[in-house]
C-alpha cells in the first residue's frame, strides 16, 4: 500500500488522486490542458494547505534544469522546480548572486516566490522582488512569457499558484559578494522598545531569536556584507556578547546544520541562509506561523506577544524576528509597507498550538497583520482580504487567466473568492 503524500512537516495530507511529474515543458502543457483541477507542488515546505487539491498535483522538479544567465549578466532564467541552494551554487560559479535568500536553501524557487517567502534585511524585499520574468502555463495549456512591461505582472508573481503553473522564473542578479555572520547572545527584551531599529539595521540581514520564556532575546544573528563600510560591531554590543562557538537557533539543537558563524567571511549563499543545503535542518516535526506587521507598529506588536508569553512559550521551539522591505506585488505580505515578520516555530502539536495561534491573531489584530500564505494561520478570510488593497484586481486576474477555476482549491477560494 502506498503511503499518503504529505507536506514536509506531515501536518497536511494531500487529497490529490495523482501526482504528475513532466520532464518537458510540452508535457507540462498537455497535462495542464487536460486537467480540470490541478495544483502545482514544490518541495512541500508550506505548512498551510495552499498546495492541496482534490484534483491532481503536478511537480515541475523533473523539468530540465536551467540556470541561464543573460548576456548583460543582469538576469538569470531558472527552472521553477530548482531549489534556491542549487540556483545559488550555479550563480556563484559564474561570479553572480541574488539580493537575498531565505533561511532554508532547500525550498523551490517557484513555490517560495508564489507564497511571498522572504529572508531578512530592512532594505531587502522578499525573494519574489527579484522576479523580473515568468514562464506560466495557463489553464488552456498556453505558455505565457511575462515580464515587468505587463501591467498585470505585479499581480502574477505572488499568486498562490492560482493563475497557472510556473515553469521558469527570471531573476535579477548582481555581482557576487561575501558575507560574515556573527551571533550575539543575551539581548535584554527591554532593548526592543528603545533600540529595535538600530538592531534590525545592524547588518545586511539580521534575525532575532527568542523563546519568549524569559526577559532576553537569546540570539541576534547579524549577517554583514564584507564591503559594508560601517565599523565592526565588535565582541560586545548593546549588552550582548558575540558567541565564541557556533549555535543553532533552537536551544539545545546541534549547530552542525547551520551556516558558518564567528565572523568568518564566505560567499553570500553560504551565509545568508541559516542552514546548509547539504544538511537537513530538522526532522520536520514542527509547525510554523508567521505574521508581517507594518514596521511602524513593530514595538507595539512585540509587546502584544510578550504579554502572552506564558501561553506562547510552552508550545514554542523558537520565535524569529526579521525585516522585509516594502514591494509592489499585490498579494505580497509586504505589499506597500516595510514590515516586521514575527515568526513562530511551534512544537508538533496541532491541538495545543491552535488556540495559541488564535489568541495571537486577536492580540495582533489592531496592527493589521498579514499572515504568511505558506504557514499555519486561522485569521478569518474577510480580515485577510481587508489588508490587501489590490485584492479585487487580483480576483479579476484570476477570472481572466483561469475562467473555470482549474487552479483553485479550498484555501485559495476562501481567501481570494471569485
Amino acid at each position: 500500500m502506498t503511503a499518503p503524500l504529505t507536506n514536509w512537516a506531515g501536518n497536511v495530507t494531500f487529497s490529490a488522486a495523482q501526482v504528475h511529474r513532466p520532464t518537458s515543458v510540452e508535457q507540462l502543457q498537455a497535462i495542464v490542458a487536460g486537467s480540470s483541477r490541478l495544483r502545482a507542488l514544490g518541495t512541500g515546505h508550506s505548512f498551510s494547505p495552499v498546495a492541496d487539491t482534490t484534483g491532481d498535483l503536478v511537480s515541475v522538479a523533473a523539468l530540465p534544469a536551467r540556470v541561464e544567465v543573460a548576456a548583460d549578466r543582469r538576469t538569470a532564467t531558472v527552472s521553477a522546480g530548482l531549489r534556491y541552494g542549487e540556483v545559488a551554487v550555479a550563480l556563484q560559479a559564474q561570479g553572480l548572486a541574488l539580493h537575498n535568500l531565505g533561511s532554508l536553501p532547500h525550498i523551490a524557487v517557484a513555490g517560495a516566490v508564489a507564497t511571498g517567502t522572504h529572508g531578512s534585511g530592512p532594505t531587502l524585499g522578499s525573494l519574489a522582488t527579484a522576479v523580473v520574468g515568468l514562464d506560466l502555463v495557463t489553464a488552456s495549456g498556453q505558455l505565457l512569457r511575462l515580464d515587468r512591461s505587463d501591467p498585470r505582472f505585479p499581480g502574477m508573481v505572488v499568486s498562490l499558484g492560482s493563475l497557472g503553473v510556473v515553469s521558469a522564473v527570471t531573476l535579477a542578479v548582481q555581482p557576487t559578494y561575501d558575507v560574515a555572520q556573527t551571533v550575539y547572545q543575551g539581548l535584554p527584551i527591554r532593548r526592543l522598545a528603545t533600540d529595535l531599529d538600530e538592531i534590525l539595521a545592524a547588518g545586511t540581514s539580521v534575525s532575532l531569536f527568542t523563546t519568549w520564556s524569559r526577559d532576553v532575546v537569546d540570539q541576534v544573528w547579524v549577517k554583514r556584507r564584507t564591503d559594508d563600510p560601517r565599523p565592526d560591531l565588535g565582541p560586545r554590543w548593546l549588552e550582548m556578547r558575540a558567541a565564541t562557538r557556533p549555535l543553532h537557533p533552537v536551544p539545545g539543537m546541534s549547530p552542525a546544520s547551520t551556516t558558518e558563524q564567528l565572523g568568518v567571511p564566505g560567499p553570500w549563499h553560504e551565509r545568508l541562509p541559516h542552514f546548509r543545503l547539504d544538511h537537513t535542518p530538522s526532522s520536520g516535526s514542527e509547525l510554523q506561523t508567521e505574521y508581517l506587521v507594518p514596521r511602524r507598529h513593530a514595538v507595539a506588536a512585540l509587546d502584544a506577544v510578550d504579554a502572552m508569553r506564558d501561553r506562547v512559550a510552552p508550545v514554542l521551539q523558537v520565535s524569529e524576528l526579521r525585516t522585509v522591505a516594502a514591494d509592489d506585488l499585490w498579494l505580497s505580505p509586504a505589499y506597500e509597507q516595510d514590515s516586521l515578520a514575527v515568526h513562530f516555530t511551534w512544537i508538533d502539536d496541532a491541538a495545543g498550538v491552535a488556540p495559541v495561534v488564535a489568541e495571537l491573531e486577536q492580540r495582533l489584530a489592531p496592527f493589521g497583520p498579514r499572515p504568511h500564505w505558506g504557514k499555519v494561520f486561522s485569521t478569518a478570510p474577510d480580515a485577510v482580504r481587508a489588508v490587501y488593497p489590490r485584492l479585487a484586481e487580483f480576483v479579476a486576474l484570476r477570472h481572466e487567466l483561469d475562467p473555470d477555476n482549474d487552479f483553485g482549491n479550498a484555501m485559495v477560494d476562501a481567501y481570494l473568492p471569485r
